[in-house]
């Protein structure tokens, strides 16, 4: 069987589960993961012979996608923001939303020698992302999760980030006063009472303590956070939040009784309210 022959296999085989787009969007991803090629050379290299070794790999990683397995753990990788990051089942897999985030905070804040903490940094994608394209920051990133820091520390050296990595519980650890200029979290934020609707590949393989808060306390992250921000956050210093489109709202009223300020929500490209940015008072 010719390259050509395989692709259109595998679409056949991929399409029923999870759609025309999607399975051609895979079969791309399992071509670069195992040959380094693009769309084009795909097309261009056709005609060749597949070898029973490349056969054999499709065959392994086939398995585990039609099995349900997000084919980003079972490839080892995802892009994020123009870079490769390495994921595992110990941390999450970056959304391209959350790319929206990322973008944001680099075109509000052109000021060199920003101070950012990054609170629950799972693969590392947003505080490696920060420290690659802001003016020279100083960013620390925690997680409560020693396995999903062994996966940014990974990331950290294979992308030339120099970032700062502790392990920390946000529930007990409180950094020193006014020592960041930048907070940004992608917190827990998920009810339980929504599981029934997720994906089965999501519930069966992404870590559930980066993805669920009890239904009876759905800002309970974003209730600490506020807390940390009032306090370790530079007066002008802002906290950049991604959120649950449904507590937008609730949200928006608790960082402001925090004391928070120009507490503004934002879209995602689908129109979904899907972020939050607060500035603490400047001292008058």
């Amino acid at each position: 069987m010719n390259f050509s022959e395989t692709v259109t296999d595998l679409k056949k085989r991929l399409a029923p589960v999870y759609g025309e787009g999607e399975a051609k969007a895979m079969v791309r991803l399992i071509f670069h993961h195992l040959k380094g090629w693009s769309a084009t050379d795909i097309i261009v290299n056709g005609d060749r012979q597949v070898s029973p070794y490349i056969h054999s790999l499709i065959e392994r990683i086939m398995k585990r996608i039609l099995n349900g397995e997000p084919i980003q753990y079972v490839l080892g990788d995802v892009r994020f923001y123009g870079m490769d990051f390495k994921v595992n089942r110990n941390v999450l897999i970056p959304r391209p939303e959350t790319e929206e985030l990322v973008d944001m905070i680099v075109k509000e804040n052109g000021r060199a020698d920003l101070r950012v903490l990054d609170i629950g940094t799972g693969s590392g994608a947003i505080a490696i992302a920060l420290s690659r394209n802001l003016r020279f920051p100083r960013v620390t990133a925690i997680d409560i999760s020693a396995e999903a820091l062994e996966v940014a520390g990974e990331n950290a050296r294979r992308l030339h980030a120099d970032i700062f990595l502790r392990e920390k519980d946000i529930f007990t650890y409180m950094p020193p006063e006014d020592s960041y200029d930048i907070i940004v979290s992608n917190p827990p934020y998920i009810p339980e009472e929504e599981k029934s609707g997720m994906e089965r590949n999501v519930l069966d393989y992404e870590p559930a303590l980066a993805l669920f808060v009890p239904d009876s306390e759905p800002l309970l992250y974003y209730n600490r956070i506020s807390e940390v921000a009032i306090r370790a956050l530079a007066p002008g210093g802002k906290l950049y939040l991604e959120i649950n489109p449904r507590f937008a709202d609730a949200l928006c009223e608790m960082l402001q009784k925090t004391g928070l300020a120009d507490v503004e929500i934002f879209k995602d490209i689908s129109h979904r309210q899907r972020f939050i940015r607060a500035e603490k008072p400047k001292e008058e």
